[in-house]
């Protein structure tokens, strides 16, 4: 995105006027001088303060994002509502405003801290990092971070969490992780969500989870509804499986 126009780097403004993206002639006298910083250095370096202390006390952290309405809140109470007696669960909500989906996580039964990012539309490590000293999670607890509803900004934003886990809603369209595939190159584990109402959609699911592998190979998928609870053993096993070993006293 050029910050002058906002033309997207083309070189056409948004009326279609073509213009040059070359820097402008110096005047006489005067020099140029390039600076470059890495702007996400401050957050990477709290990241990696945040994944030392879950690997000291045992925390499993998992970074949870979409965009908007794919059933990522409904999907963690159904979470939290199946780990009770097996896995103590804390909850980091990141909204950009209101506390309602930290209440529904509170009302399920996990203790949840909120995190308003007011125009910001990611959290980041310094925020997770103070919300795990006001949570103090028990040793071996699963933190879930639901992160700001985006499925742009927050690719790049190193919570110190161990796993992204992007869900995708069949709601959607088979074709986000070709149009955002930063974020699902960046997820160990895709949730497809809503399946229970496939046989209502036009939706392509092997076409979806094609999409997906064609930016990360790797990546794992899971076909879940939090509605039907379909496929939520799966995901709770994956959970289970992916909690570090307790450390040796």
């Amino acid at each position: 995105m050029c910050t002058t126009c906002g033309c997207g780097g083309g070189g056409s403004t948004l009326d279609g006027q073509a213009h040059s993206h070359a820097p402008a002639p110096l005047r006489p006298g005067r020099r140029r001088v390039s600076l470059e910083q890495n702007l996400l250095a401050k957050n990477d370096a709290l990241a990696a303060v945040n994944r030392a202390r879950c690997a000291e006390q045992g925390w499993l952290a998992l970074n949870l994002v979409s965009s908007p309405g794919s059933g990522k809140t409904t999907l963690l109470e159904a979470t939290i509502l199946r780990l009770q007696g097996r896995v103590p669960v804390v909850v980091i909500e990141g909204d950009q405003q209101t506390s309602q989906d930290a209440d529904r996580i509170k009302a399920a039964g996990a203790p949840a801290v909120q995190i308003n990012t007011g125009k910001g539309c990611h959290l980041d490590a310094h925020m997770v990092g103070h919300a795990l000293a006001v949570l103090a999670p028990p040793a071996g607890a699963v933190v879930m971070i639901e992160n700001v509803g985006n499925l742009v900004c927050p690719a790049a934003f190193d919570l110190g969490e161990a796993h992204k886990v992007v869900i995708l809603s069949v709601t959607e369209g088979e074709d986000k992780p070709l149009k955002y595939p930063d974020m699902f190159a960046a997820a160990d584990l895709m949730l497809l969500n809503k399946v229970d109402l496939l046989p209502y959609l036009r939706f392509d699911v092997e076409r979806c989870v094609a999409h997906a592998r064609r930016v990360n190979p790797g990546i794992e998928v899971l076909r879940v509804s939090a509605q039907t609870g379909e496929g939520l053993e799966d995901w709770l096993r994956w959970v289970e499986a992916h909690r570090p070993a307790p450390q040796q006293a």
